[in-house]
């Protein structure tokens, strides 16, 4: 039996650009109190600017990646994922140790750089010489990346002093830094190298109250159509109404996972709570937008899936599992059975919601 995951073959750069620019929020809002943490850096009023600032930069970062990103983005030389660019990991790690150690001038228009730790040698405890995270070649691939991007770099590199500038726009550097100490101190996750979490703009970090989940919802549905976008917020609403869990998870995939808990004392992590789902969206580089079930009842409701759509039906038919267990290379069918997110769901609403109905546990169908 197979233990291997298989090749996987990266999608083209302007691809993977479309899919990070669907994760930028639409929608910021102009006014949301900020987090004590941020208070020193600058007004609320200019950290909102800044950041709205920021998500117009990604905008056009993604735009320049799509036309120009085959010159400097290429594939690991085994992707550990469809989306997997060392280009865009060590770019998107640049700018955050730039927000995070640039010290930001009173004006507000530059951001001094004395150091990155990311981008020079250091010593460990033992008295070892240790080599940049980002090579130097891959510092000069980055820098002449974000310059055709709008930043402006003065000085000669990242082992003396730099000033970094973005003069179209110059309170975005507000933006970069508050979103930068975000991402490295007030995560919830742990930050990997590559999860290239602050082309997300996840301005949510510097919000000194908990979002509504339904707002993020809208949030990553905003590039699917009207019709679709209701139906999921339909089915959001009635599974969380009668009991359902809803967390919205980065676990290698952008997901709004939904589960039962229960009255479980014991504090379930976000892993726990995903490995408890019933069903989730989801949005992966490789299936675009889709809900996954995972259904443990079908036997019990045979009759009530004889009226579903045939194409449903087959779906329901064929199961989900471990790819692996079937000798097959991993394609992550644990997940569940993928209904994708377009205009053909609009055919199966209703056969999707009694399926979800049957699925769940006994005390929450009969509140519902």
């Amino acid at each position: 039996m197979s233990t291997q995951h298989g090749s996987i073959t990266a999608k083209p750069i302007s691809e993977v650009a479309g899919f990070h620019k669907n994760l930028i929020p639409a929608n910021i809002p102009k006014t949301y109190a900020i987090k004590p943490i941020f208070e020193k850096l600058a007004s609320d009023v200019n950290i909102r600017d800044g950041v709205i600032a920021f998500r117009d930069f990604l905008y056009l970062f993604c735009d320049r990646l799509t036309i120009d990103g085959y010159l400097y983005a290429t594939p690991a030389k085994k992707p550990s994922s469809m989306a997997d660019y060392p280009f865009l990991h060590n770019i998107t790690n640049l700018l955050v140790d730039i927000g995070y150690h640039g010290i930001l001038a009173e004006s507000g228009d530059s951001l001094l750089i004395t150091q990155l730790p990311l981008c020079t040698v250091s010593i460990d405890e033992n008295g070892k010489r240790v080599q940049p995270k980002i090579t130097a070649a891959s510092q000069r691939e980055c820098l002449r990346f974000l310059t055709l991007c709008g930043f402006v770099f003065t000085g000669n590199d990242f082992s003396t002093t730099m000033e970094v500038s973005y003069p179209t726009n110059p309170i975005m550097l507000t933006g970069l830094k508050a979103l930068s100490i975000a991402d490295m101190k007030l995560r919830i996750d742990r930050r990997y190298w590559n999860d290239n979490n602050l082309l997300r703009c996840d301005y949510r970090l510097l919000k000194a109250e908990d979002s509504d989940m339904r707002d993020v919802l809208n949030d990553f549905l905003h590039p699917l159509p009207i019709k679709i976008q209701e139906l999921a917020i339909k089915l959001h609403e009635r599974y969380t109404d009668i009991g359902l869990t809803c967390i919205n998870t980065r676990l290698g995939l952008v997901s709004f996972a939904y589960a039962y808990i229960g009255k479980s004392k014991k504090t379930l992590s976000e892993r726990d709570i995903y490995s408890k789902r019933i069903w989730e969206f989801s949005y992966s580089i490789k299936n675009g937008y889709c809900i996954f079930v995972r259904p443990k009842k079908t036997e019990n409701y045979v009759d009530i899936i004889k009226n579903f759509h045939k194409s449903l039906q087959e779906k329901i038919a064929r199961g989900y599992g471990c790819d692996r267990k079937r000798n097959e290379r991993c394609q992550h069918g644990c997940q569940g059975i993928g209904i994708p997110l377009d205009d053909s769901i609009l055919d199966l609403a209703k056969d999707i919601e009694d399926w979800l109905d049957n699925e769940m546990p006994n005390s929450l169908r009969k509140q519902g």
